[in-house]
């Protein structure tokens, strides 16, 4: 057998077409904040709540302390709502509005996870009532899907869809965990310090 060295090269088999990334790879993210969830909940349900956990000066319960701060951390997740429409150009805004962005996430965790702490070592899951389980729910749900955030921005060539989605259940989540803790301690308690 000879070969002609000037004969055109065939790939054998012929190239696939390049795709897009593969949509199992956003599975990783979404067991990761199922895990997440999981294991604060079950955590949760199965710790013996120790009653309190913190208290600041100044204020004049646990409870205060926690409606403020989980109020500080809606506040910037406001901000974080509104520089995101801003970095999408569904609002105008400055050239900083990704600076902003960043860092009121930045802020909004942080003043979310002492509430957190204390919710889930001095309280546990809950389901007495029907305000007291969904606060439970969301709770584990905002920092289940808070992770998987996290995780897909570190992604490249992610669908230009999926972060305001993701971004969006993390604003939904603390939205509903401020209606059902925050709020309602003002309205039953008083808006006090």
């Amino acid at each position: 057998m000879t070969v002609d060295p000037n004969a055109a090269t065939q790939s054998w088999p012929s190239p696939e077409p390049r795709r897009g990334p593969n949509p199992a790879r956003y599975l990783i993210p979404a067991l990761v904040a199922a895990a997440v969830a999981v294991a604060l909940g079950a955590y949760g349900k199965v710790h013996d709540p120790a009653g309190t956990a913190f208290n600041l000066a100044g204020f004049s319960s646990t409870g205060a302390v926690k409606s403020w701060l989980a109020t500080a951390a809606f506040f910037f997740a406001l901000v974080q709502l509104v520089s995101a429409l801003m970095v999408y150009g569904k609002l105008p805004g400055p050239s900083w509005s990704s600076t902003l962005h960043r860092w009121s996430g930045r802020v909004a965790f942080l003043l979310a996870v002492p509430v957190a702490v204390h919710c889930l070592y001095a309280l546990g899951f809950q389901s007495y009532e029907s305000r007291v389980l969904w606060h439970s729910l969301f709770g584990c749900f905002f920092f289940g899907v808070f992770s998987a955030k996290m995780l897909l921005l570190r992604w490249e060539r992610l669908p230009g869809w999926l972060l305001p989605i993701v971004g969006g259940l993390v604003f939904t989540a603390l939205t509903i965990l401020w209606l059902t803790s925050a709020l309602w301690f003002f309205r039953t308690f008083g808006v006090t310090t």
